[in-house]
């Protein structure tokens, strides 16, 4: 399974951005589809995840704020980020978890959010 993120930038305190996962090859073995983030000198967090189903989890900090979505047709998962804040900037990797290879990653794309 390959992974291709796109939709990061940068955006000022109180924006909004939408990241774009779209998934190649084996996108059949795909189970649950998230959203990490790492900022430098931290360890890579779930932001947010949805099942195959489209079951949500989503960490603390983006409850209320970010909304996970998936499109099975488009093999795409979404993140809309509202209400941003400038301890969201960091580095936003789409992951799935697959049946066969267990995690897949895609390349990450920076998210930098103004004060």
């Amino acid at each position: 399974v390959q992974l291709q993120a796109s939709g990061g930038g940068l955006v000022q305190a109180g924006g909004s951005l939408r990241l774009s996962c779209a998934a190649s090859g084996n996108i059949f073995t795909i189970n649950d589809m998230g959203w990490y983030r790492q900022a430098p000198g931290k360890q890579r967090d779930l932001v947010a995840a949805i099942t195959r189903g489209g079951r949500t989890n989503y960490a603390d900090s983006a409850k209320g704020r970010f909304t996970i979505s998936r499109d099975n047709a488009r093999n795409t998962v979404y993140l809309q980020m509202n209400n941003l804040k400038p301890e969201d900037t960091a580095v936003y990797y789409c992951a799935a978890e697959t049946i066969v290879a267990g995690r897949s990653w895609g390349q990450g794309t920076q998210v930098t959010v103004s004060s």
